[in-house]
């Protein structure tokens, strides 16, 4: 399932296919009523919409998706009718409308910035290490090495709770440039020491719990 809420040219939206899908309606039923109030979600800004391939049992076929802003999702969910799926989506919506709006508004700040840039160096030293990993496990046989750049990044990314770096929050970041460290650090180190390529992923993995524990973070 797509992210609830996206970052597009410092804006934040939603989508009626996301609506769609969480409430429990058809693309179709949401755009016919966005058809309806059209006049009054222009009052929040222009309507617009995008043909995209969507696959349906039919085979691929293009539907109608309208990007909404905060104030044209927050407008049209109060059109539906609630339902125990319904609101816990409208929490949810709300939830990630305004975490994502705190992370727009630090995304403007010095700090956000540098903090930015920082993680980008951290990675990019993390990836130079783990190109050494790659050549390292087919060396030891492995035939999937080329996936670890993935891999990593994903655990990376889970254990900071960060979907987006480009929309991660100064803290996020921040806790993310700390575990991108971690791992580096243990998959030199893990080398050095010969470990199998496969122990390496469970010590990097065992590290960052015994990590995110001393540091009250949840895993």
């Amino acid at each position: 399932m797509n992210e609830l809420v996206t970052m597009k040219h410092n804006d934040i939206f939603t989508n009626s296919m996301i609506v769609a899908e969480e409430t429990g309606n058809t693309n179709r039923a949401i755009y016919l009523l966005i058809g309806k109030y059209e006049k009054d979600l222009s009052d929040f800004g222009r309507v617009s919409f995008r043909m995209t391939p969507f696959e349906t049992k039919g085979g691929m076929q293009e539907v109608k998706v309208y990007d909404l802003n905060e104030q044209q999702a927050t407008f049209l969910i109060t059109l539906i009718r609630n339902n125990r799926k319904v609101v816990d989506f409208k929490k949810r919506l709300v939830q990630e409308f305004f975490k994502m709006r705190q992370a727009l508004m630090q995304r403007q700040t010095t700090s956000w910035v540098e903090s930015r840039q920082q993680s980008k160096l951290t990675r990019q030293s993390e990836t130079d290490v783990l190109k050494d990993l790659v050549e390292y496990a087919e060396l030891q046989g492995s035939t999937h090495a080329n996936k670890y750049y993935m891999i990593y990044s994903k655990l990376a990314n889970r254990k900071a709770k960060v979907k987006n770096r480009d929309t991660a929050t100064i803290l996020e970041l921040n806790n993310l440039n700390l575990i991108e460290s971690i791992i580096l650090k243990v998959v030199r180190g893990e080398m050095n020491k010969e470990t199998h390529y496969k122990e390496i992923y469970r010590a990097c993995n065992d590290r960052l719990n015994k990590f995110m524990e001393l540091a009250y973070l949840t895993a």
